[in-house]
C-alpha cells in the first residue's frame, strides 16, 4: 500500500468497462481513489495517475505540460530496436555478467524496474527471474510481459516467444528473497541496480525517473542487498552504478566494466566453467 501523511500520490483510472474490475482491484490494494473514464491531463491532484486501458496499462503525470506516460512495451520503440541492432555479447551488461560462447548463465535481477536490462540479458540467451518488490512497478511490468507475450504470438514471432520464456516475473521483497534462496536453486549471477538518490539536475533524469524518485524513493536498502546477493550467488554478483557513484556498501568489486554513464561492479565468487546453460547441443555463436 502506498503511504502518505497527505493526499495519497496516486489515484487509479479505468478507461473501459472492461478494464475497471482490475482496475478497482489495484485501487483497493495500493490503498488509492479510484476514478471512472477521468483525463489525467484534467486533474490538477494527485500528481501521478494509474491508467487502465484497453491498450495497455500506463503511469501517468496528471496536469498539462508533463512528461508523457510511462509503461512496459517489449514490442516496439528502443528495447525492440536493442533486440535487433545492440551488439550482441559485447555490450557491457554482457560482458559484467560473464556471457561467452557456451556460457549463458542463469540470473536473479532483484530489481527488476521496468525490465530492460532483464529484456537484454534474455536477448543475449540467459534466463532471467525478475524480482520487484513496488506493487506499481510490478503491475506495470507484469502487464508488458502480457501484452508482449500476446503480441509474439500473434505476429508470428518465434524469436521474440523464445526471449520471453526466458523471463520469469515475481513479486517481493529482494533482501528476503535472496536470503532464503535455495542451494539448489541458486542462480548463476545475482544482479542488482538499486535506484539511486535523484540528481540534482532533472532535466537529466528520465521521465519514468521521476516519478519513481516521487511515488517510491530511492532503495535506502540499497547497500543491505549486497551480503544476501553475495552468498546466493553461484559464480558472481553484478552491481548497476552511476559512473561516479560510490561502491555498493563500501565494497570494492573484483573488476568493473565502464561506460560513459554508468558501470556494472563485478564482485567474482568463483570462475565460471567453459561451458553453462549452453541452450543448443552444438552451441550457440
Amino acid at each position: 500500500m502506498i503511504e502518505s501523511s497527505e493526499e495519497p500520490p496516486l489515484v487509479v483510472i479505468s478507461l473501459a468497462s472492461e478494464c475497471q474490475p482490475g482496475a478497482a482491484r489495484a485501487a483497493r490494494e495500493l490503498g488509492v481513489p479510484l476514478l471512472i473514464n477521468a483525463k489525467p491531463d484534467a486533474l490538477d491532484s494527485p500528481a501521478f495517475a494509474l491508467v487502465y486501458d484497453t491498450s495497455h496499462l500506463a503511469l501517468y503525470h496528471t496536469g498539462r505540460k508533463v512528461p508523457g506516460p510511462v509503461f512496459v512495451d517489449f514490442l516496439r520503440g528502443a528495447v525492440d530496436h536493442r533486440r535487433r541492432f545492440g551488439g550482441g555479447k559485447g555490450q557491457m551488461i554482457g560482458k559484467a555478467v560473464g556471457l561467452k560462447a557456451h556460457v549463458y548463465p542463469s540470473v536473479l535481477d532483484v530489481t527488476a524496474g521496468l525490465g530492460r536490462d532483464a529484456f537484454v540479458l534474455a536477448t543475449l540467451g540467459c534466463s532471467v527471474r525478475m524480482r520487484e518488490r513496488s506493487a506499481l512497478v510490478y503491475r506495470l511490468l507484469e502487464d508488458g510481459l502480457a501484452r508482449a507475450r500476446a503480441g509474439a504470438r500473434l505476429n508470428g514471432d518465434a524469436e521474440l516467444v523464445s526471449i520471453l520464456e526466458r523471463l520469469t516475473l515475481e513479486f517481493g521483497e529482494g533482501q528476503t528473497a535472496l536470503s532464503v534462496e535455495v542451494s539448489d536453486h541458486r542462480p548463476d549471477v545475482v544482479y542488482l541496480d538499486p535506484m539511486f538518490p535523484e540528481r540534482q539536475k532533472s532535466a537529466d533524469v528520465k521521465k519514468e525517473m521521476q516519478a519513481f524518485h516521487r511515488l517510491i524513493g530511492a532503495d535506502a536498502d540499497a547497500d543491505d542487498l549486497l551480503a544476501p546477493a553475495l552468498a546466493a550467488a553461484r559464480y558472481r554478483v553484478v552491481v548497476k552504478r552511476p559512473r561516479k557513484a560510490p561502491d555498493l556498501a563500501g565494497r570494492s568489486p573484483s573488476h568493473r566494466v565502464e561506460g560513459k554513464s554508468s558501470r556494472f561492479d563485478v564482485y567474482a565468487l568463483q570462475k565460471l566453467p567453459e561451458r553453462l546453460n549452453d541452450p543448443e547441443p552444438g552451441g550457440r555463436a
